[in-house]
């Protein structure tokens, strides 16, 4: 039996981007020590900051922080069940990727996607490519994360 893809696909239609539009993402995280490790050790960043409790008493937070590639990866990855699952065709670029916080184990992370601008594609018909932030705050409402990311996003199927 085939999947039908098309009826799983929860994303957003080119056509429904419009700029402007805010989404609040209901998933939420709470960051753990486990998940910082898997993600450092996984993509070889081996930066004491990440993993080595007494080093990291000694700078400027006094304790670890999360690595800020597990961070951003988070901030992209919750919003797709919202807005990309199922119409993205590819990611096209990144941009003003900031971290004006630290993530620290046991923040909570909310994401927030608006969408920035869009343009009809010039070499695809069926797709468009849109601009988006994404951001992402922590349990005290404090901005930890933002950037910008281009998509290319399919157009609603011509029934």
């Amino acid at each position: 039996m085939a999947i039908d893809y098309a009826a799983l696909a929860t994303g957003k239609w080119f056509e429904d981007l419009e700029p402007g539009k805010v989404f609040k993402h209901a998933i939420t995280r709470t960051v753990t020590e486990t998940d910082n490790l898997l993600f450092s050790t996984l993509t070889h960043n081996s930066a004491w900051l990440h993993l080595d409790e007494e080093y990291s008493k000694t700078q400027m937070f006094g304790t670890r922080i999360v690595n800020s590639m597990f961070t951003l990866s988070l901030v992209c990855g919750i919003q797709v069940a919202d807005v990309t699952l199922g119409t993205t065709l590819a990611n096209l670029g990144f941009s003003e990727i900031k971290f004006p916080k630290p993530v620290f184990f046991g923040d909570t992370i909310y994401v927030e996607t608006e969408v920035i601008d869009r343009r009809e594609s010039k070499s695809r018909p069926d797709a468009g490519i849109v601009e988006f932030e994404h951001r992402g705050h922590n349990q005290r409402g404090e901005l930890v994360a933002s950037l910008r990311r281009s998509g290319l996003m399919a157009k609603r199927p011509v029934a």
